[in-house]
């Protein structure tokens, strides 16, 4: 009997056979088409951007002529409003001297056209409110808004105390008229322009420009001179 150990056998293969494998080298061509596959699968599917064209500088449409034409038309509309308005006020303005008055910043100006004559301080109204007792009368010492006229023009003035002034000073009210009169407080003229408002001069000029009237309008004597001299009956006064 043979004793001779046989080789130990392989699972799998049997003893002897060769297992010969060919490894073929990728071809070039397939991984383009094998990448452009994978690519289209990749846009179907759907990547969730959403891409918008950029138009290149200078590339955007001209606008339609109509709206070329009708934004014209809308010009040429406004340019003859501006026209009509500027003849408008033309005509508003005053022939000769006026008077601008600013109580806000307590300035006067004397106008003549576009050119400014004059431009000094002067003091208006505090707005101050005056009771007459409890039951009495109330007085509110604002200078009015609006425009004006020069009515009445006067030479060293004499003021005729209003009741109010009495008041004030804690005085009986005079039953005498002669007794309301006093001379030299309104400086050297006076132009009236309704409702016993006034521009006149005052012995106070160390206040001038600041809100302590009663209501007129108070100048320094030197600028009043000049208001005088280049008004009449009827210069426009505008007070805001």
């Amino acid at each position: 009997m043979n004793t001779t150990p046989m080789p130990p056998q392989r699972r799998g293969w049997p003893v002897g056979v060769q297992v010969r494998v060919r490894v073929r080298p990728w071809n070039t061509r397939r991984v383009y088409v094998i990448g452009g596959l994978l690519a289209l699968a990749l846009l179907g599917a759907g990547s969730g951007f959403r891409y918008r064209p950029v138009e290149a500088p200078g590339s955007s449409s001209p606008p339609p002529r109509q709206d070329v034409a009708a934004a014209s038309v809308d010009l040429r509309s406004l340019r003859a409003e501006q026209r009509e308005l500027q003849r408008k006020l033309d005509r508003k303005r005053p022939r000769g001297s006026y008077i601008v008055i600013d109580q806000t910043n307590n300035r006067l100006l004397l106008k003549r056209g576009d050119e400014t004559l004059l431009e000094a301080p002067c003091s208006s109204g505090s707005g101050m409110v005056l009771h007459e007792g409890e039951n009495g009368r109330t007085w509110v010492f604002d200078t009015p808004r609006g425009e004006f006229r020069v009515l009445q023009r006067k030479t060293s003035p004499a003021w005729r105390k209003p009741d109010w002034a009495f008041v004030e000073e804690g005085k009986p009210i005079p039953k005498d008229p002669a007794e309301r009169i006093e001379y030299g407080v309104l400086g050297e003229y006076a132009l009236h322009f309704g409702d016993g408002y006034l521009i006149h001069g005052t012995l106070y000029e160390r206040l001038l420009g600041r809100s302590v009237s009663h209501g007129c309008i108070r100048l320094g004597r030197d600028d009043l001179r000049t208001v005088w001299r280049e008004t009449r009956l009827g210069t426009p006064i505008y007070i805001f």
